[in-house]
């Protein structure tokens, strides 16, 4: 069985936003898949298909994004999923908008809910796909700790909605990932970064 998960926040003020980018792309998934989140868990909504004969749930917690962890390891243990078949799909400030990469393990990169998935999980080893939501190409989620750009506020961006310029980015994303998904039925993960974070 596997496990795909969108990040974000619940609640109708949080849709759309940058940091609910996660919450985008499985909801596009399930659209190219004819499917709806009708099911209810651990305080997360899914839906339960079969794909390429396969078990999958694609789940989007219903927790705030610093506790998704909690909500991911209880699905986890439930459904007795293996690391290796986990795929979390969330927001990356440090990639610049249209643009998406594929890892296999890392850090968090200052992102709080990957921050509380690592902490719950045990692990940073798992399947990943980071959506740019950054306006700047330098920009680095460490300059913004550090304070180098005072007069910015990184909660209310991320919680901010994309411009009109940038939808159009961003549509293409969320179009590419749905070949991605059927792509990680049947390629390796190394197959899979190779085929797509060159784009």
């Amino acid at each position: 069985m596997k496990l795909i998960v969108g990040l974000g926040n619940p609640g109708r003020e949080y849709k759309d936003t940058r940091h609910n980018i996660g919450y985008s792309a499985i909801e596009r998934i399930a659209e190219s898949l004819n499917v709806t989140f009708d099911k209810k868990k651990f305080t997360g909504i899914y839906a339960e298909i079969s794909y390429n004969d396969e078990k999958v749930i694609l789940l989007k917690p219903e927790k705030y994004m610093n506790l998704s962890g909690e909500v991911i390891r209880d699905y986890v243990s439930y459904f007795k999923i293996d690391m290796k078949d986990i795929l979390i799909i969330y927001d990356d400030l440090d990639t610049p908008v249209g643009m998406y990469r594929l890892r296999y393990s890392g850090g968090s990169g200052g992102h709080n809910g990957i921050k509380d998935i690592e902490h719950n999980l045990g692990t940073s080893d798992y399947n990943r796909i980071r959506i740019g939501i950054s306006k700047d190409s330098n920009f680095e989620t460490r300059d913004y700790v550090l304070g180098k750009f005072s007069n910015f506020e990184t909660r209310d961006y991320v919680l901010g909605k994309f411009s009109k310029e940038e939808k159009p980015l961003i549509d293409k994303v969320l179009d590419d990932i749905v070949p991605i998904f059927k792509d990680y039925f049947i390629l390796s993960f190394d197959n899979l970064m190779n085929k797509y974070n060159g784009k």
